[in-house]
Formats: C-alpha cells, sequence, structure tokens
C-alpha cells in the first residue's frame, strides 16, 4: 500500500482534542454569542496570561493584525518600514496599504531572518518601525538592536504570525515572541502552530493606549456602538474560532514541544544516512526556543528533483518560499532587482520544507530520511 505522508495532517491532530472541542463549540452555540462575547474575551485574556501581561485583542485575520498595528502607530505616506524580503506577502503588503515604504534588508543565512547589523544601516530619519518576522517559529535576537532603536524613537512591531510559543532568553529574562517589542502580531490559519479551524489574528501590546486604538480601529473606529472615531476595519474574530482557540492553547506547549522532538529526529537521521552535505538542517539560534513551525533545511544540490521523486513516494514538500518580495511583480515601483538580496534568494532557491507535526511517527521519518538517501544514491 502507498504510504501518504502531507507537510501537515490536521486530522491527526483533531482526533486528540475532538470531544474537547464539540464541547467547546456547543457552548458557542448554546449562547448563541458569534460576534466577539464571552468566548472571545475569555480567549484574549487567556492569552494574556500566557504571555504574562501584554494586552490581547483579537481579529479577523494575521494580515489584518499586522495592518492594524500599523495604523494604530500612526504610520502613514513618507514614513519608512524596515523589514525582510523572505517571509509572507502580509508581512509587507500592510506596510504599502498605509502609503509607506518598505526598506528591506537581507536575511542571516543561517537563522533565515534579516540581518540585524544590517537593520542597523537601513535606519534614517523617516524610519518608523521595524517589522521583525520571526520566521518558521524562531526568534529575532532583538537584544542587539532594542536601545538602538529605542534612542531613535523607532518602534518594533513583531510579526509572530508563525511563532507563537516560542520564546527566547535574554540574561535571566524570557522574552515571548510577540511580547518583545511595543505591539506584536499573530495569525490563527488553520496551519498554525496554534490555529483554529478558519481565519483569525491577533495583536497584543503592553502598551494601554495602543492596545485601545486597536480595540477601536477592528469595529470601524468606533468607540462607542454607531459612534466613529476614525475610519477603521471590520475585523473581529468569531467566538466558534475563539472556542476552538481556547482548547488548543490549552495543550500548545505539549505540541510545540513534540515538534521539536520531531526536529531532532531529523537532524539525526541526516547524520546517521550521510545526508549533511546534501541536506542542512535548520539552525537553532542559541537561547532560542524554536517552534517549528515549517522544518525547512537547504537542499545543497536538485532541490525540484528531490521535491519530485519524494511526491512519488507519498512524500509532500513545500518551497517557502518561492520568490521573494523584492521581486514581487506589485513591488516593482520600489526598482529592486535580483542581486539586491542574495542570502534571501539563495533560500528561495534551495529552500524545502519537509512534513512536520506532532503526531508524525518515526517510521515515518524514517522513511522520508530513506527516501532522501535513496535520490542522492540514484543520482
Amino acid at each position: 500500500m502507498e504510504r501518504k505522508i502531507p507537510t501537515l495532517d490536521l486530522k491527526r491532530n483533531y482526533t486528540r482534542i475532538k470531544e474537547e472541542i464539540q464541547v467547546a463549540l456547543n457552548e458557542v452555540l448554546e449562547s448563541q454569542y458569534f460576534i466577539l462575547g464571552p468566548s472571545v474575551k475569555n480567549f484574549e485574556d487567556e492569552v494574556s496570561s500566557y504571555l504574562e501581561g501584554a494586552q490581547a485583542i483579537s481579529c479577523a485575520s494575521g494580515s489584518d493584525a499586522l495592518y492594524l498595528a500599523l495604523m494604530a502607530l500612526g504610520i502613514k505616506e513618507g514614513d519608512e518600514v524596515i523589514t525582510t524580503p523572505y517571509s509572507f506577502f502580509a508581512t509587507v503588503s500592510c506596510i504599502t496599504r498605509l502609503g509607506a515604504k518598505p526598506v528591506f534588508v537581507d536575511i542571516d543565512p543561517c537563522t533565515y531572518n534579516f540581518d540585524l547589523d544590517q537593520v542597523r544601516e537601513k535606519l534614517t530619519p523617516k524610519t518608523r518601525a521595524i517589522i521583525a518576522v520571526h520566521l518558521f517559529g524562531q526568534m529575532v535576537p532583538l537584544e542587539g538592536i532594542v536601545e538602538d532603536l529605542e534612542e531613535r524613537g523607532i518602534v518594533i512591531v513583531e510579526d509572530a504570525a508563525q511563532a507563537f510559543g516560542s520564546w527566547r532568553k535574554v540574561s535571566n529574562d524570557i522574552k515571548r515572541a510577540g511580547a518583545w517589542g511595543t505591539m506584536g502580531c499573530y495569525s490563527f490559519f488553520p496551519t498554525k502552530n496554534l490555529g483554529g479551524y478558519g481565519d483569525g489574528g491577533m495583536v497584543v501590546s503592553s502598551n494601554e493606549a495602543l492596545a485601545s486604538r486597536v480595540k477601536t480601529l477592528r469595529v470601524h473606529g468606533a468607540g462607542t456602538t454607531y459612534i466613529h472615531e476614525e475610519v477603521g476595519l471590520n475585523s473581529r474574530l468569531d467566538a466558534l474560532q475563539a472556542a476552538v482557540l481556547r482548547v488548543k492553547l490549552r495543550h500548545l506547549d505539549e505540541w510545540n514541544e513534540e515538534r521539536r522532538l520531531v526536529a531532532d529526529r531529523y537532524k539525526t537521521l541526516f547524520a546517521e544516512y550521510d545526508l549533511l552535505d546534501k541536506i542542512q538542517p535548520p539552525y537553532e539560534l542559541d537561547g532560542n526556543y524554536h517552534i517549528y513551525h515549517q522544518y525547512v533545511p537547504r537542499v545543497m544540490q536538485k532541490r525540484e528533483e528531490l521535491s519530485e521523486y519524494l511526491a512519488t513516494k507519498g512524500i509532500t514538500t513545500r518551497v517557502y518560499y518561492p520568490l521573494c518580495l523584492h521581486l514581487q511583480q506589485c513591488f516593482a515601483f520600489l526598482n529592486h532587482k535580483e542581486g539586491d538580496f542574495p542570502v534571501a534568494e539563495g533560500l528561495s532557491r534551495e529552500s524545502l520544507a519537509l512534513p512536520i507535526f506532532p503526531e508524525l511517527t518515526e517510521d515515518e521519518q524514517v522513511y522520508i530520511a530513506s527516501a532522501i538517501r535513496d535520490f542522492f544514491r540514484q543520482k
């Protein structure tokens, strides 16, 4: 019988929590509170507690979370926001939608996150913010730049869409992804480590004024019903999604630890099968608790052929991301060209996401690693 191993298997996860989910959804159906209401408020409170105090304001998606955060900060035309070209589209679209200019810096070849030294080089009097993307579940070491930015009045927005539950140890402090900078943004898209059964997002901040503004902006800019202080969005998390996320939040730390075990097994198998000169495992920066939203090694040669071969064996892979943001047609007005950010562009040509989820078995991982070994033996 042919094996099928997807990059993510949500059905396996659902079987672990099916009864809890059904109880939670039934409570919402009985209450008939579907938009905001107690389920959403309870979820926000539980996230705030998980993050040890930052205020949590839910919204309709991770993309909206980024947009709302920049709106609340007053980012406008003429402002510059520094970020990475190696991320999902929403990281940059939120900047351009407000008329501001995205300023790209290249990435660190080990962590895939943006290079902080290059961030410093790109600071100008027009720089209002940086968007630090904690890519694939690994945090940016922001301690290396926080003081420089504070002195200049530049705010840090954390794009933690892929990093809920990730943390970094700095001296004796634990810095949780999304709760370190001025504002943090999460996505609860179903594929995320903390994912709902539809779209959802969240903005968090320890700044009460900013948190209050996001709360107003997400309901059409209305501080009081039908009284609009400014033009906002219709961006609310529905109660059914909040109910699902409350259940999953209780299990998140356990599942993240299981993902880390899967990542460790891959690394061990690649070494055992003498593949480390062909497959470069993801690097985990000292002090980081990487939660492996995706497991993305570099394939040093024949990536496309390897992906096609694995597909014949029932193993699904993905490329994150096939075209860097600075080369996307919709951002052509920024006048970038191929070669401007060579590390990011190189990763786009070499990265290959392998299956990773808490329920992935050791036997399945042996099968995947064996298939990779067989491919390179044939070559």
